[in-house]
């Protein structure tokens, strides 16, 4: 779901830069800079990941999303995406029976026609390298556009797409039962539609819970559904046009309606509510 950084201009606070953040590499610290270097090949070390999750969340407690782990972007901004609807605070994200409830509606606010959510983990966990994965139900219908992704936490290379986007899941409901890993960069992204990607048709994606999964290392990010790859994009050593992930970055949940892509075929108005549903949310710490 690529997103421009002007349309996220204002929205953290310069203090939230300096939280305290993860680091999924051992022994690193925020101040290290683990690029590879550039004389030397980058190597696949086969890194696995450990066991035990290093920052989760099982939506155990009801009520809305923990705030020691998300924070909600608000808003009617098109979000970079022409997108329709306005974002809000706490009202269309709920959790109930450990499940977490984003919910889109059809209804006015802000100069919209629907509202909906957007959660994310910045300057509350931000990882460098790791698995992340979650488990999903997707909503049906024409105009909705859920994703699970992530962003980076620093825009340390310039605005988007110079420093990177990761995309776990996609989905777009005019194409239903097909989903999406994409990464973009500045080389390769979706402003001109040169982004790399692969998908994957799947049954039952509304009705039955699926695992979307990336496991990024120094040398891959590699995509997954239910725990067969269907993606893999690989370190060429050629500078940060082609690999930014190198840095820190956060995770984002959201369902959005319509936009650039969401909306190619409009917005289906009998659908709503329309529910995006997430059973956990699991990142784990890369081992050399």
């Amino acid at each position: 779901m690529f997103n421009f950084l002007l349309s996220r201009k204002g929205i953290f606070p310069a203090a939230l830069l300096l939280a305290s953040s993860l680091c999924l590499m051992p022994s690193c610290t925020e101040e290290d800079d683990i690029s590879v270097p550039a004389a030397r090949p980058v190597e696949d070390l086969n890194w696995t990941f450990e066991e035990t999750p290093v920052w989760a969340d099982e939506f155990s407690e009801p009520g809305t999303p923990s705030s020691t782990r998300w924070q909600y972007e608000e808003g009617f901004t098109g979000w970079g995406n022409n997108e329709l609807q306005y974002y809000s605070k706490g009202d269309n994200v709920s959790i109930q029976d450990g499940i977490l409830t984003i919910e889109a509606r059809k209804e006015d606010r802000g100069g919209a026609k629907y509202t909906s959510s957007r959660i994310i983990t910045r300057g509350l966990g931000d990882f460098l390298y790791g698995r992340f994965e979650a488990r999903i139900k997707l909503p049906a219908g024409r105009g909705t556009w859920p994703a699970f992704w992530m962003l980076p936490s620093d825009f340390s290379y310039g605005n988007w797409p110079k420093s990177g986007e990761i995309d776990i899941m996609e989905h777009v409901g005019w194409n239903p039962g097909v989903v999406h890993c994409t990464v973009h960069t500045e080389k390769n992204n979706g402003s001109n539609g040169t982004q790399i990607g692969a998908s994957k048709r799947i049954t039952e994606f509304d009705t039955q819970f699926r695992v979307y999964r990336v496991d990024w290392t120094p040398y891959a990010i590699r995509g997954y559904v239910d725990d067969e790859k269907i993606f893999e994009y690989t370190n060429k050593n050629t500078g940060f046009s082609t690999w930014p992930f190198n840095k820190r970055f956060f995770l984002l949940l959201n369902l959005a309606i319509g936009g650039q892509w969401g909306g190619a075929q409009g917005v289906d108005n009998t659908i709503f509510p329309a529910r995006m549903q997430v059973d956990y949310v699991r990142v784990y710490k890369m081992v050399n």
